[in-house]
């Protein structure tokens, strides 16, 4: 008699259909179109291999950016990198198949091409709304007139272009942020650009050629920031306006008329901020006559620009005075009369002062008024009431800039906290040493030292 032993049988795990193991295809097609919208163009187009599902998911996202962390190329050849980045875009927008909001092209390989032209045109065609074209190589890129009709356009952001709008351009109606950079253009054509887009709420210009007088025309601007080489600057119709910073110089052919000029610049440049909350001014900005009376210092530094404010009467304090602005920012050159008096003026000014940044700008050679006494005297006929965060850079201990930081520490009664930070670290600990002798109106108020 035989006995048969049969073994048992493995359990089986339950049976998965091919379905529930592909979980990328099975992806939600909103979920597959967020991941695609954070993918550089490159990946999101090989995504076509993964599955059936995904092939040529890519050609509908809609927003399209050509830059360098798109392409790299191990060639150095630049024809061949032009070709190839050409060959791309083009296969890019002709594969395309819906709206397009957003094209960036930013390579910095890429110059200034023709086909440039040619895409700008195919995207015109498409409800875009953020068109950004810097064009890092070659002459300045002067868009074609097709650019100028996308009306629905929410922001626009031009890197070393020439602009030349059509005769029939009415505006960008939609437009809320505009962004020019190294960018040449006419005096008419920049101020009826400004002027012609309503909705318009971020300006920023950096770089000009072509535009002496700047005229800012925007009801509904809330931020502008600019930095360059102008003669004037001037607000209207900009009661919404918030945020500024302005590195603005005059140019030394017209130097000589400006200084001529008795009427306050300080006071033509608030007259319309009535609302402003933040002021930073960079660079040389609060002075003009030094330059004129001695333009040998153009030839022993020819970068050195003329300051601006204090051209003209400089009054004690402004009419209105600029009750919203809460954070000032100001370089100033602690040792000049003129710089100090108008200096002096916005302080006064901004009875509602929360944060001050001073950043020190001494200069070598100087053959201006000095002004060792200023911050001694008593210029003050009320407290900063409000002031409480303070800051100072870029001093080297001199008894002009001294005398400013204990006229601030003795008139600042609520203030928390002043950083210092100088500009070098030659004679760092007698500095730190004067600066905790300093009478301090607050007990709260924390001196804090940076290294430089």
């Amino acid at each position: 008699m035989s006995i048969v032993i049969k073994q048992r049988e493995p359990s089986r795990l339950p049976s998965k259909t091919d379905a529930e193991f592909d979980r990328i295809s099975n992806l939600p097609g909103h979920v597959i179109d967020q991941i695609l919208s954070r993918l550089p163009i490159r990946d999101a187009v090989r995504s076509s291999v993964l599955s059936r599902k995904w092939r040529y998911k890519w050609a509908k996202i809609p927003c399209l950016v050509f830059d360098n962390h798109c392409f790299n190329f191990s060639s150095q050849d630049q024809s061949f990198i032009k070709n190839k980045l050409v060959n791309i875009i083009d296969h890019v927008l002709l594969l395309h198949n819906g709206p397009i909001h957003k094209f960036k092209l930013s390579h910095r390989d890429l110059l200034g091409v023709n086909d440039i032209d040619r895409w700008i045109l195919c995207i015109s065609r498409s409800s875009i709304k953020e068109v950004v074209l810097e064009i890092w190589k070659g002459q300045r890129y002067k868009p074609p007139s097709c650019l100028f009709n996308c009306q629905n356009l929410v922001h626009l952001e031009l890197f070393n272009c020439l602009l030349k709008p059509p005769l029939m351009f009415k505006g960008f109606k939609n437009l809320k942020s505009l962004d020019l950079q190294h960018i040449t253009i006419t005096q008419d054509v920049f101020e009826k650009l400004v002027s012609s887009c309503p909705s318009l709420e971020r300006l920023t210009l950096m770089n000009f050629t072509g535009v002496t007088h700047l005229v800012i025309d925007a009801p509904n601007l809330q931020f502008f920031d600019i930095g360059g080489i102008f003669e004037d600057v001037s607000f209207l119709n900009t009661v919404h306006l918030s945020y500024v910073s302005i590195g603005l110089y005059v140019n030394i052919d017209n130097e000589e008329n400006d200084a001529r000029d008795n009427s306050s610049k300080l006071l033509r440049f608030f007259v319309n901020l009535p609302h402003i909350r933040r002021l930073e001014i960079q660079s040389y900005f609060l002075k003009v006559s030094a330059y004129t009376k001695y333009p040998e210092k153009w030839l022993l530094n020819p970068d050195m620009l003329v300051q601006y404010l204090a051209m003209g009467y400089v009054p004690s304090r402004l009419p209105n005075l600029c009750v919203d602005l809460n954070h000032l920012s100001i370089r100033i050159d602690f040792d000049d009369l003129e710089e100090n008096t108008a200096a002096l003026c916005l302080l006064r000014s901004c009875p509602n002062l929360l944060e001050l940044e001073m950043l020190a700008r001494p200069e070598e050679q100087s053959s201006m008024e000095r002004s060792t006494n200023f911050w001694e005297d008593d210029h003050w006929s009320s407290l900063f009431a409000h002031l409480r965060l303070v800051k100072v850079s870029g001093i080297s201990g001199v008894k002009s800039e001294m005398d400013f930081i204990k006229f601030l520490l003795s008139n600042s009664p609520v203030l928390e906290q002043l950083t210092v930070k100088p500009a070098s670290q030659e004679g760092e600990w007698e500095l730190m040493k004067e600066l905790l002798r300093f009478r301090r109106a607050s007990i709260y108020a924390e001196v804090i030292y940076l290294d430089p």
